[in-house]
């Protein structure tokens, strides 16, 4: 069956893309992993790090940035639905974080060891119709928000990906009352088209 007019134009784009190409001679899995290298420089949130939790890690990219950005040697859990091929030193794993025995999965495997950074790339299948994809979206930051004040320490920091649109702002209401400074930003590698943005909350209080 030939492509659509809309693939091809959208796989021309993906080729032709500068952030596309950086990945791929800068050997990260994916492009998004430029959205957190500008987001950690920029807030320098990786320093006195030695624990992240990376929600939606697949296919790893965020957790290599975090590996490869940090001077001290760091416990990194990466957690998706999908598959992810392996990196050293992180400890991946696969399921889905809306199940509760795989949420359970992650606690115990924290042991009761508290986070410094909470790393939320998660987005739902999206289906295209936003009355049904912007709450899966928010459901899905609400449940790294919840872990957050599960697994956060005080002092640390989350970084979340939303969808501006119905449940945005209330969920920002939600963060400013766990983060002592919340910011938003669009970081430059965003598609401009985009309606995503990341959320960053820093100084965790102690609830």
């Amino acid at each position: 069956m030939a492509r659509s007019k809309s693939s091809n134009q959208w796989l021309q784009e993906h080729f032709t893309d500068e952030y596309v190409k950086k990945s791929q001679q800068q050997g990260y899995r994916a492009r998004s992993a430029y959205k957190l290298i500008e987001i950690i420089d920029k807030y320098d949130l990786l320093s006195g790090v030695d624990s992240v939790v990376d929600l939606g890690a697949a296919p790893g990219g965020w957790c290599q940035v975090v590996q490869q950005k940090s001077t001290d040697k760091l416990t990194i859990i990466g957690l998706d639905l999908l598959a992810i091929e392996p990196i050293s030193g992180v400890h991946f794993i696969q399921g889905d974080f809306t199940d509760d025995t795989v949420y359970q999965t992650l606690l115990d495997t924290l042991n009761g060891q508290k986070i410094n950074l909470v790393l939320s790339d998660m987005a739902p299948n999206l289906s295209g119709v936003s009355a049904t994809d912007q709450p899966k979206s928010m459901y899905l930051a609400e449940l790294a928000l919840d872990f957050c004040r599960q697994s956060l320490e005080p002092g640390g920091s989350h970084v979340v990906k939303l969808f501006q649109g119905e449940g945005f702002d209330e969920h920002l209401k939600l963060m400013r009352a766990c983060f002592q400074r919340v910011v938003i930003v669009k970081p430059d590698s965003s598609r401009a088209r985009s309606r995503e943005v990341f959320a960053i909350g820093m100084g965790f209080k102690n609830l």
